[in-house]
Parts: structure tokens; sequence; C-alpha cells
């Protein structure tokens, strides 16, 4: 479970005129606690007006550069990214959570692979790691980069990918989708067309391993469902969601009951009753427990936790797998208990 230290801002990048890139200053004594794998993500804490507001962000450095980066988009609506995008200046002390997630990449300098990833707006901010962590630590492969934006102008770390295609020539290829501009390789969004034309033309002569998808949900369907056609196995197809999907599951049942909760963090155990119209998380965090979580809208995958007794079921599901389902792992946001009595355990997973 990811733990929280005070770090401030050293350095404040801006990459596009919507987004910035923030490096924090990692004290010695920290450094262990934010050694990190490339495409893993770390919540920010931070109280405005009164109200405590966490956001998970990816990291866009290496693991090997000793910096702790990560990007924050200003999005419609968002109020902390417009904060921090208007607000923030170096100095400034954050509460930083320790790095996790699921999505991503451990090199192995003896292997030959190549690798392709999907990307829309800030989608490239972990898969820029990724890259960084292919190109430096595996140099036997090869990464193909499919990057779409509405412009040039908005593509995020388009200085960066550039000086690395000059850096890792034959090694590191990048294709861009611009929706409102001619200047790409494909003009629109990242389509079937564009998908198909990056696997069969453009780069007929290989054989992808493994595929990193990361930005909104329909675009990752898409690819996805493109890359299955192609015969690709769905085990080699990893992604991240960066916005929810306004879809939800019918949860059977009515939940007009009430279960007793017993939830073990931080190994502690506590125990009360709540309202099946709750979710685990909302009934957690009504009763003042420091359980782990983020983005509420089951995409970040911080409340993760395992059902010990008991049964719930998600309104969203996006990131577990059957597999790991079956294990008794269930997104704490998303859930809500159908069985009288239910145990959920956070340290355990």
């Amino acid at each position: 479970m990811s733990t929280f230290y005070k770090l401030a801002i050293k350095e404040i990048t801006r990459e596009t005129p919507s987004a910035i890139s923030l490096t924090f200053n990692v004290p010695l004594e920290f450094q262990d606690f934010y050694k990190f794998v490339a495409g893993q993500y770390v919540n920010l804490k931070i109280t405005l007006d009164g109200q405590e507001i966490r956001r998970a962000y990816s990291i866009c450095s290496s693991p090997n550069s000793g910096e702790l980066r990560i990007a924050i988009k200003a999005v419609q609506g968002g109020f902390f990214s417009k904060f921090a995008n208007e607000k923030l200046s170096v100095g400034n002390v954050l509460e930083v959570g320790t790095p996790e997630g699921k999505f991503i990449f451990e090199p192995n300098a003896d292997r030959q692979k190549n690798y392709a990833g999907f990307a829309v707006g800030s989608g490239i901010t972990p898969i820029l790691s990724i890259i960084k962590s292919v190109l430096e630590s595996e140099p036997k492969s090869t990464f193909v980069l499919t990057y779409g934006n509405k412009t040039p102008e908005e593509a995020i770390f388009h200085q960066q990918l550039h000086e690395l295609q000059l850096q890792y020539v034959a090694r590191f290829f990048i294709h861009y989708a611009y929706s409102n501009s001619n200047k790409g390789d494909f003009f629109g969004r990242i389509d079937k067309a564009a998908v198909n034309n990056v696997l069969s033309q453009k780069h007929s002569e290989k054989s992808f391993d493994k595929f990193y998808l990361c930005g909104p949900e329909d675009m990752i369907n898409l690819v996805s469902g493109v890359l299955k056609e192609h015969n690709v196995n769905e085990k080699d197809i990893k992604f991240e969601l960066f916005t929810a999907s306004a879809t939800e599951n019918e949860i059977s049942g009515s939940l007009e009951g009430h279960t007793k909760i017993t939830i073990l963090v931080d190994d502690e155990t506590t125990s009360f009753e709540m309202s099946q119209k709750q979710t685990l998380l909302e009934a957690a965090l009504k009763q003042g427990l420091d359980v782990p979580y983020s983005c509420q809208g089951g995409i970040c995958s911080s409340c993760i936790c395992k059902i010990k007794e008991g049964t719930a079921e998600m309104k969203k599901n996006q990131i577990l797998s059957d597999d790991e389902i079956a294990e008794g792992l269930i997104l704490a946001c998303q859930a809500h208990p159908t069985s009288a009595t239910i145990k959920i355990d956070f340290d355990d997973i």
C-alpha cells in the first residue's frame, strides 16, 4: 500500500500550453521508497479550500534517471490539474505517495524484442517511461510509438521524443496522428486504418511481442480490437485508462439492505455496519479509515483490496482480470457488498 511523504518541487517545465511536468526533490533517506518500475504512477495528496484531494499521475522519467518526474495536463473541470498548471511553484511541498501500478515494463538486457505503443494526449506519460526503459536497458530491442493529439503544439514531450529518435536511430520509431493538423503521419484520430497501416505497412517486417496502450477507453477498445484481428493474444496487450467509462454494470439485488463489514488496513481491524448503497470505499472513508484511494473512478487501481469473506459486485471494472477477481481482488471504489457480512483486506494484495 502506498505511503505518503512530503516532497518539495525541484523543477517545473511547461511542456505544452496546457501541460506541465514536475520534478520532485527526493531526500536521500526517502530514495529507496521512490524506486519505481517504468509505467508506474504516484498519488498526490493536497488540501484545497478545506477539501483533501488525491490524484494519480504517471511517472514519465526513466527508472535509471534518478529523477521522479510526473506530467499534469489541465483538463476541463479538473480542479487540481488547473490549480497545478496555474499555481504551483518550485519549492512548494506536496504529499507524494510511493510508486504503484500494474501497467509496467521490466527490462531484460538479454532480450531482443519488438514493442509497440499507442497513446493519446497525456497517455504518453507512462509510455514515455517505458520507451526510455526499453531503449536504455534492453539494447537489442525496438519500440514503435503511435501518438495521437489535436496538433503538434499539444503533443506532450514532443521534443523529448524527437531527441530519442535521433539518439536511437533504427530502434525507436514514432508515427503522429493529429485530428486538427495535417503535419503527422495520420490525419484524424488513431483509428482502425492507422493501426493496420502501422502493423501491415510501415512495420510489416516486425513481429511485435507486446503492446502498450494508454489513453481514453474508446481508443484502447478500438486498438485492442484491431490487434486481436491480427491474432495478437490478449495477454500481450497491456493498457491503462486515463478516463473512466460512463457505462456501469447492473448490480444484482436491490442494495436496500445493510452489511456488517470488517476492514483490515495497516494491520488494524475495524468492524461496523454499512448500507449496501455505499461502495466499500465510501463506507471506509465515512468511518474515518485511512484506506488507499485516488481517482475513485475505477481506473487507477489504488483502492484494490481482497475479499476474505462475503461477496461484493463492481459497477465498473476495466482493470482486474477474471483470474484476479477469482482470487478475491476487487476495486473498493466500485464495489457494493451483496452479502450480510463481508471482510476485506487492504494489506494482503
